[in-house]
């Protein structure tokens, strides 16, 4: 659930980035001093504003030590614009590393990242919007080249969706530019717009489309799509890769002395690729700093009683979702679709998956907005509603009839396979629960338990399901950032279905630029994607990390960004 830099228009939480561990990632034209207000939470909690990541100011943190961090798979593909890298691990290790034009708060509020930008601005010119874009001279990419208008060029060639050969992640923003030129000079870009895009703040941004990538590795779409396969080449963070190991399924990145930036305060980040359900055991024996608990009530607990430890918790807008694989011979039918969706007791899975967490067990009625959102609303016609004999009238009308136990159509059983992680309860626990219920209304499930380094490259990426179990993570954006997901053959669309209907509605969101209308067109495309029956919303997933006490400005970080130049830990004084 993109971002912007709205100066009175509120922000609306997208969803990006795929999370196997359950935890997994707009603005209209104006200044480039302001910054954009997320929409705001109702009264209820926890808030979306809300985050946890024990603040302090640098004189107050040690120089020096070493970040440990989990991860939940090793990538194969280590670049968030290609296809295959659009999982959470990814990501994460990323961030330390490229360059990201604009920094969110708890609020969504952007503000440009000075590091890599002078200054950002819209305007009109001609009756097109343009953007200008300013970047500092002292930005430098680890080979030593410049940072110009001409990456940004090249990042626009590969993401405008034109060339189906680049694999992107997603096109959104990037297929509404005419051209990218030079400006004054060989470090301002100045980008024109078909038609008005009021999200453009989510280009170039770590929470939506991604960081940008230097035009000497993504030229050409074999480029784009292999040059960070199995590698991180070319890097321009405050951290440089130290060392990718395969074999013990870490990569260690090491402070950047060239950085132009504020001086790291960490020596060294050390993001260590593990099963999801051995983490909290892992921080527990020391052997962590960092981890992602997510809805693990086991980890949650571990937490609490490991000395010298803290629980990081905020809410924000991700969720627990099910995809189902609409190209799957048995699932082409929407109306089947529909009737898993009203087979399935949300309501019992969300309460197993949250028991103990001190969070509330409320189901998710809406694909773009979580409850605590002003304008949520349920869209959903009924389909969100628990119906088994429903669902079995739906399966009747579908052809699929009950023979026995099990329905069948022209002789072939509805049997489905439902795809989980490894080392994830709450999948194994979903998978286990749904199954029974699907059992009910005369359909077969079983299940396929894949290794979390396959779970997505194997599977999700390959659309190999029927039924896949993981989780969505948020950004600022509301539109831009949730068109890849659901848009008709997009880029990290698993479920491939969609409908022109909710294109539409997520465009109009994408380029308004009041809050009433902004809702309207969201609470729109909603409406259309519970029709479509691709995406069946579970519950509002906690961001729940276990953390060392003395760990400073990293956690639970709700809307905002990860300033990595300003993580580190606390003084001796200070504890």
């Amino acid at each position: 659930m993109g971002r912007p830099l709205y100066r009175r228009t509120a922000l609306l939480a997208g969803l990006t980035a795929l999370s196997l561990s359950l935890t997994l990632c707009s603005c209209a034209p104006g200044g480039s001093d302001g910054g954009a207000r997320a929409l705001p939470s109702s009264a209820e909690t926890p808030k979306l504003t809300t985050v946890d990541i024990n603040p302090h100011e640098r004189g107050e943190l040690r120089q020096g030590g070493t970040l440990r961090v989990s991860i939940a798979q090793y990538s194969s593909q280590w670049s968030p614009l290609q296809a295959d890298g659009s999982e959470s691990s990814t990501i994460a290790v990323s961030k330390p590393l490229l360059p990201t034009f604009f920094r969110s708060d708890a609020a969504g509020t952007q503000t440009p990242n000075p590091a890599y930008l002078q200054e950002v601005h819209a305007e009109q010119r001609d009756g097109r919007q343009v953007v200008v874009w300013t970047l500092n001279p002292r930005a430098r990419w680890s080979d030593g080249t410049p940072i110009t208008w001409r990456d940004i060029e090249a990042n626009w060639r590969a993401l405008n969706g034109k060339d189906p050969a680049y694999r992107v992640t997603s096109s959104t923003g990037f297929e509404l530019v005419s051209s990218v030129e030079r400006g004054k000079d060989d470090y301002q870009a100045v980008m024109t717009f078909e038609r008005p895009y009021s999200e453009w703040q989510s280009m170039f941004n770590s929470a939506s489309n991604g960081p940008l990538l230097p035009a000497s590795r993504i030229a050409t779409p074999e480029l784009f799509n292999t040059s960070y396969a199995e590698a991180i080449p070319v890097t321009a963070g405050p951290f440089k890769v130290e060392k990718l190991d395969r074999a013990a399924q870490t990569v260690t990145l090491v402070a950047d002395p060239a950085w132009w930036g504020d001086r790291p305060l960490l020596d060294r980040i050390v993001f260590r690729a593990m099963v999801p359900n051995v983490m909290a055991a892992a921080f527990n024996k020391g052997e962590l700093d960092l981890f992602n608990n997510g809805p693990d009530v086991a980890g949650y607990q571990l937490i609490r009683s490991t000395p010298g430890a803290a629980v990081r918790k905020a809410g924000g807008p991700d969720f627990r979702q099910f995809t189902l694989n609409g190209r799957s011979p048995a699932l082409t039918d929407p109306t089947v679709r529909q009737a898993l969706f009203q087979a399935i007791n949300r309501d019992t899975i969300t309460r197993s998956d949250l028991a103990g967490l001190d969070w509330p067990t409320v189901v998710l009625n809406n694909h773009l907005l979580v409850a605590n959102q002003n304008a949520y609303r349920d869209n959903s016609l009924g389909l969100s509603r628990y119906d088994p004999a429903e669902a079995a009238r739906k399966l009747d009308a579908a052809g699929w009839k009950l023979d026995g136990d099990v329905r069948r159509k022209d002789g072939k059983e509805l049997n489905l396979r439902m795809v989980i992680p490894a080392g994830v309860t709450q999948a194994q626990n979903e998978a286990t629960v749904t199954t029974g219920m699907l059992k009910d209304v005369g359909v077969k499930v079983t299940t396929v338990i894949a290794s979390p380094n396959e779970f997505f490259d194997k599977y999700v990426n390959r659309r190999d399901f029927d039924i896949a179990a993981y989780s969505l993570l948020g950004t600022p954006f509301p539109a831009s950032g949730n068109r890849a997901n659901f848009v008709q053959n997009g880029g990290t669309n698993h479920s491939q279905a969609g409908s022109a209907a909710a294109d539409a509605a997520l465009d109009r969101a994408a380029a308004a630029t009041d809050a009433a209308s902004v809702f309207e067109a969201i609470n729109q495309a909603d409406g259309e994607l519970w029709k479509v029956a691709g995406v069946l919303p579970l519950y509002q997933r906690p961001q729940l990390f276990g953390a060392r006490a003395d760990l400073a400005n990293i956690g639970a970080q709700g809307l905002s960004d990860i300033v990595w130049e300003n993580v580190g830990f606390l003084n001796s004084t200070q504890k």
